[in-house]
């Protein structure tokens, strides 16, 4: 039987975990909950939801230059890989 869309698993980008859980927090700081937040439509549940997501963005950002700096440090920038 050929595998249909149903029987795929998606594909998730390495920290999307991460990201929700970040979204999580800075929700549940605010007295707020991720789930309840998605099922509202007003336009302070979606203000709320994007502030959430832009906190998440600059969080991993800084995990991503954090780890780029410790690796500069060690001289494994590339992650073993010769730059070019």
């Amino acid at each position: 039987m050929p595998a249909t869309l149903r029987d795929t698993v998606p594909i998730e980008e390495p920290l999307a975990d991460l990201e929700r859980h970040l979204i999580a927090a800075y929700l549940a700081g605010a007295g707020l909950d991720l789930h309840d937040l998605r099922t509202r439509t007003d336009d302070a549940a979606r203000h709320f939801l994007a502030e959430a997501s832009r906190y998440a963005s600059a969080k991993l950002s800084e995990i991503e230059a954090r780890f780029h700096y410790l690796h500069s440090l060690h001289g494994n920038a590339s992650g073993g890989h010769e730059s070019v």
